[in-house]
């Protein structure tokens, strides 16, 4: 029987992922290894490398604030990568979460005063590059009382030359809560985004800016100038596939403010007992867009789910059905070749 060769090009979201781990750096990659000191200061807790006081970042639990994290300094230590309050968008915390309809309340734009009430945080401990702490808070009903809690549990990873950042973060319905759709909340990040030097939005489906606003995308990568810096700093939040509804869609605004955002597919309720729990990872690093390095962190991310959900380009074609006399190999997949919207064979 004569045998056809067929190749294809596999489209999707995945890519193989590269050796690029999330644990400490290796004494042969070139970057030294880093230990790390978590300490609480007042109505922060504030993470450094030992022998540096300047802080890598500062987690803020005031009393009646919304959690945030700000500022996170660059992995080189000359820059910020995160901004507080600024005039574009003055309700705007860093790398925060606030939903934006939840039971008849808007906790986006209101990150203070009789909408949050600090239940606990607390210093896990740190040992080596790694670094645990969580933050709890009751989000408030008109009357007072206690709506939703959430319960932050985060793990920092510092590799020396790029961090990583995980969070657990589980809310509990204290009363019947609903939450509105609307087109941003939840997870947000507030870069120091300026007109005169701009920056780039790139979600893995590599759109960018304006073309990323409201699609559905695994992750984002926010890269800009950063003030001290020879180089760009990115910031990358991503989405995990165990969330119902995932990929979700993401705000990306003219600012380059960004988030996913689960109530941009409807209304959702929890009754009183109920949970949601949601992952969320978000990776720092410094220079070029480099989409292969972020595919390879949030595959570590995602795990088996991911793969099941959006096999790699280099395993697709073993999972494909031919007819007898056919197989498949692969000629081309994401990044090399991004979103075609036509190809024929020969």
């Amino acid at each position: 029987m004569k045998r056809f060769m067929v190749a294809i090009l596999v489209l999707g979201y995945g890519i193989a992922p590269l050796a690029i781990g999330t644990t400490g750096a290796r004494a042969d990659d070139g970057v030294e290894k880093v230990t790390l000191r978590i300490e609480t200061k007042g109505d922060q807790i504030v993470v450094s490398r030992v022998g540096d006081e300047k802080p890598r970042f500062v987690q803020n639990a005031r009393e009646d604030f919304r959690p945030y994290l700000h500022p996170i300094v660059t992995p080189d230590g000359n820059g910020v990568l995160t901004e507080s309050s600024p005039s574009h968008h003055k309700h705007q915390t860093g790398l925060y979460w606030g939903h934006t309809r939840a039971g008849g309340r808007d906790y986006f734009h209101h990150p203070e005063g009789d909408y949050w009430r600090l239940v606990g945080s607390q210093v896990i401990g740190a040992s080596g590059n790694v670094a645990q702490w969580e933050v709890i808070y009751d989000m408030l009903g008109q009357d007072g009382e206690a709506l939703l809690r959430q319960k932050h549990s985060w793990t920092f990873t510092d590799n020396g030359d790029h961090y990583v950042f995980d969070l657990d973060r589980l809310a509990t319905a204290q009363q019947d809560i609903g939450f509105g759709r609307y087109n941003y909340g939840g997870m947000f990040l507030r870069m120091p985004w300026r007109s005169e030097t701009g920056g780039t939005a790139t979600n893995s489906r590599y759109q960018h800016d304006a073309a990323a606003e409201g699609q559905r995308a695994r992750w984002v990568d926010v890269g800009m100038p950063i003030d001290g810096c020879d180089s760009p700093g990115h910031v990358v939040l991503m989405d995990h596939p165990e969330k119902v509804g995932y990929p979700v869609p993401w705000r990306v605004d003219r600012q380059l403010g960004v988030g996913p955002c689960h109530e941009r597919l409807g209304d959702w309720q929890l009754l009183s007992g109920q949970s949601d729990r949601v992952r969320r990872r978000v990776l720092v690093y410094m220079g070029d867009f480099d989409g292969q390095q972020i595919d390879a962190v949030w595959h570590d991310f995602g795990g088996k789910a991911a793969e099941d959900i959006h096999p790699s380009p280099s395993v697709a074609p073993a999972a494909m059905t031919t007819a007898p006399g056919f197989q498949v190999s692969l000629a081309a997949g994401e990044p090399d070749v991004v979103q075609p919207f036509a190809f024929c064979f020969d």
